[in-house]
């Protein structure tokens, strides 16, 4: 099955901002939650067209709370992902599998260290804030003129369990980009990390 896999921007909470809004969360009730990497949600869709159909059903969030939205096609490659510009374009005819390998970046996989702790989704909020008064207040109004300030604090926690059985262990650090020259990819080199994962790219998204 397609993977989707949205990754954080730093001093967001993913989890907590789309389990804590109805819009969202109930896009995302169908689908059994994974946390792959630090700060990140991924689920499993039928195909590349439902992994960007969710991806759009999301935008809202994904351009003011994610840094990165993944897909994985097992058909492409079971262990790269593409970028979701990439993944629109295979699913428009744009682009040809064999085409999508050229341009990548490649991200480092670090362990997330003893004295650190994951973001499991129940991290508290900033001093001085009330989350509910203080976020509620930021005039968040989707692109249908909708009001998105629509928590429940009763889903809050039920919703927060559903993704937070298995701890990740790894965070995403410094992207490499790089151009893959007779089938082969330059080495990950910007610090030492336990594995690496690399995302395919569109020409436009390519800068090395």
């Amino acid at each position: 099955m397609t993977r989707v896999c949205l990754v954080g921007k730093d001093g967001s909470n993913l989890q907590y901002e789309l389990l804590s809004r109805e819009t969202s969360r109930e896009a995302l009730a169908t689908y059994d939650l994974e946390r792959p990497f630090e700060n990140s949600l991924a689920v499993r869709t039928v195909s590349v067209g439902a992994a960007v159909s969710l991806l759009n059903d999301l935008n809202w969030y994904l351009t003011r709370f994610v840094d990165e939205a993944l897909v994985q096609e097992p058909s492409i490659s079971d262990a790269e992902w593409l970028s979701r510009p990439l993944a629109e374009r295979l699913r428009n005819g744009e682009t040809e599998p064999a085409e999508t390998a050229e341009f990548c970046k490649i991200y480092g996989l670090e362990r997330i260290g003893a004295g650190t702790e994951p973001d499991d989704g129940s991290a508290t909020e900033p001093t001085g804030s009330n989350p509910e008064t203080d976020r509620d207040s930021t005039a968040m109004t989707d692109a249908t003129g909708g009001d998105e300030s629509e928590r429940t604090d009763d889903s809050d926690s039920s919703e927060a369990d559903r993704s937070r059985a298995a701890k990740p262990t790894h965070r995403l650090v410094e992207p490499l980009y790089v151009r893959r020259t007779g089938g082969e990819l330059p080495e990950y080199d910007l610090r030492d990390v336990e594995d690496t994962l690399v995302v395919r790219l569109t020409e436009a998204e390519y800068s090395p």
